[in-house]
């Protein structure tokens, strides 16, 4: 299986055959089945294993009540689109498409927001609490899944640029139907360059940008060391982190299963860590650029305000930057933010 492909369909697994508890009464009566079509994300398409991941869903799914069917798509935004045009019930993507369905869990990748995966897991085991069950759901859909797709970090050509103004002029790929890119790409002076997730890791090697940004999983598949040489480095400290979000119909699905898929999921928080960060370990040292401590601050507060104009914008939900602000200052309350008299 594809490195990169693994933690997308780890939690596409989980989500679908984890809807429901090992003690469900055995259901053989084809009768008594619930239908349910996913579309399911796959970066390499048919290619990928999720045909075979999907097919091993569809069987334990079978057992639980479930009649799984799935459609694979090599394009996330193709699935999306599909799903939300009734060709499918549920559908996996990353959290900043999920905004579009859930304001409150889409705006979980806030830049500079979560600082660790301790951070993370807290916030996931929040939202997917029966207590936050009902801001799951908003209209038709429910999120029925959030699970750690990974720290995202800073790629860059030239090592040396140590604060966010020194981007100023260089070129960065973007996400074209993210709005905070044009947000940030104006705020810094950078010049944005339209591209999808992954064809931004090929622009960077090949020196049509400066900047790229991604999880350590793709270092080693996408061979980033070419785009790394002879100057670059990457930023030690993730300025995000991403989940991964199945979102559903939530008439489609018997009414406790979205709490039981939830629940499933974050009883698999570690194991998604754990893959998640192995390969960060396989990156040359001589590769990662620490942030001196005089001017670490610098970048937090850059951050800071850039949460605060976004989530004014309507960008980001003020809820998820409130329960973010509230995690962040329960684990290090002596930070500058939680004594500061303007709150996110």
């Amino acid at each position: 299986m594809s490195n990169i492909c693994r933690p997308i369909l780890l939690l596409l697994l989980a989500c679908n055959i984890g809807a429901a508890s090992a003690n469900t009464a055995l259901k053989t009566d084809t009768a008594e089945l619930t239908p349910f079509l996913a579309c399911v994300w796959d970066p390499l398409g048919k290619a990928g294993p999720a045909e075979q991941i999907m097919r091993e869903a569809k069987a334990v799914a079978f057992r639980w009540g479930i009649d799984l069917d799935f459609v694979i798509y090599s394009d996330e935004r193709v699935a999306i689109d599909e799903f939300k045009v009734g060709r499918c019930d549920g559908v996996n993507m990353l959290g900043f498409r999920a905004r579009e369905f859930n304001t409150l869990t889409g705006s979980m990748g806030a830049i500079g927001a979560i600082p660790s995966y301790e951070h993370l897991g807290i916030i996931i085991k929040s939202l997917s609490s029966p207590k936050a069950a009902k801001l799951m759901r908003v209209g038709d859909y429910e999120i029925i899944g959030i699970g750690p797709a990974g720290a995202i970090f800073m790629f860059t050509s030239d090592k040396s640029i140590l604060l966010p103004e020194d981007f100023a002029g260089k070129r960065m790929a973007v996400l074209d139907d993210i709005p905070e890119s044009a947000y940030l790409s104006k705020k810094h002076g950078i010049t944005p360059v339209s591209s999808t997730i992954f064809n931004s890791f090929l622009k960077f090697n090949n020196r049509s940008v400066d900047l790229t940004a991604g999880p350590a999983i793709i270092y080693e598949p996408f061979e980033l060391h070419k785009g790394l040489e002879p100057d670059g480095g990457i930023y030690a400290e993730p300025f995000l982190y991403i989940t991964m979000q199945f979102v559903a119909r939530w008439n489609t699905l018997p009414a406790d299963i979205p709490q039981k898929t939830r629940d499933y999921v974050v009883s698999h928080y570690h194991d998604f860590v754990e893959f998640l960060v192995k390969p960060e370990a396989t990156i040359p040292e001589k590769y990662w650029i620490d942030i001196p401590s005089h001017l670490y601050d610098h970048w937090v507060e850059d951050f800071r305000q850039s949460r605060m104009e976004l989530g004014e914008q309507g960008i980001y939900d003020p809820r998820t930057l409130k329960l973010m602000r509230k995690v962040r200052c329960k684990l290090d309350p002596n930070s500058a933010e939680c004594s500061a008299s303007r709150r996110e």
